[in-house]
């Protein structure tokens, strides 16, 4: 029974004066930001405004006059230099090169062609001078009543015959040894001595003719 006299509108009494306490606390909070937001803001701005205004230093505190202080010197206007790229060099240089082999091959067609006329006046005055010099002869005038009549030639034809070819002598043993070696049986070795004789006598004749 305690629990339901609790719950009931004993408790719903108590609940707005809390809720009006939180929105109090709420509130306040929220105006103490705002405050220190204000502030900060002021703070930046001036400080902002000294940075805008320049402070001018104040002289020392003595009798003496202020020096004034000396100018370093003032320096020379730096003067441009034309750059020279070796690419730049490289093709003057090639231009200069070219120009020098059109020329030249230019002089050399040149000199062919004036050879070649003086050599053909050359030609044309030694004409000349040999059509002068020259005796003119007449020719013979042919013989109408014996006209030339082409007549068969005696001559024997050209009998052909064997080329003799010279075949050194150890070439010719050494072609009969071979045989010889090839050659197997009793019967084949008896003829050994009458090929090499006929191998030499060969030989002999051809020396002789």
């Amino acid at each position: 029974m305690s629990c339901n006299d609790m719950s009931g509108p004993s408790r719903l009494q108590h609940l707005p004066s809390s809720v009006e306490k939180a929105e109090a606390l709420y509130q306040q909070r929220g105006q103490l930001k705002e405050e220190q937001l204000m502030k900060k803001i002021q703070k930046l701005v001036g400080e902002e405004e000294k940075l805008r205004m320049p402070i001018a230093q104040g002289l020392p505190w003595t009798t003496d006059e202020p020096k004034c202080l000396i100018k370093p010197p003032v320096k020379k206007n730096t003067i441009p230099i034309d750059l020279k790229l070796h690419s730049d060099i490289r093709a003057m240089e090639r231009a200069r090169f070219a120009h020098q082999v059109a020329e030249k091959g230019r002089l050399i067609k040149q000199y062919k062609m004036e050879r070649e006329r003086q050599q053909k006046l050359e030609e044309e005055e030694e004409i000349k001078r040999l059509r002068k010099e020259l005796i003119p002869k007449a020719q013979l005038m042919p013989y109408f009543d014996r006209p030339f009549v082409p007549k068969r030639s005696e001559k024997q034809p050209t009998v052909s015959r064997e080329p003799k070819f010279c075949i050194p002598r150890h070439k010719t043993i050494k072609c009969c040894r071979m045989s010889c070696n090839d050659m197997s049986g009793p019967s084949q070795l008896q003829h050994l001595p009458s090929s090499i004789e006929k191998a030499e006598a060969l030989y002999k004749n051809r020396i002789l003719q």
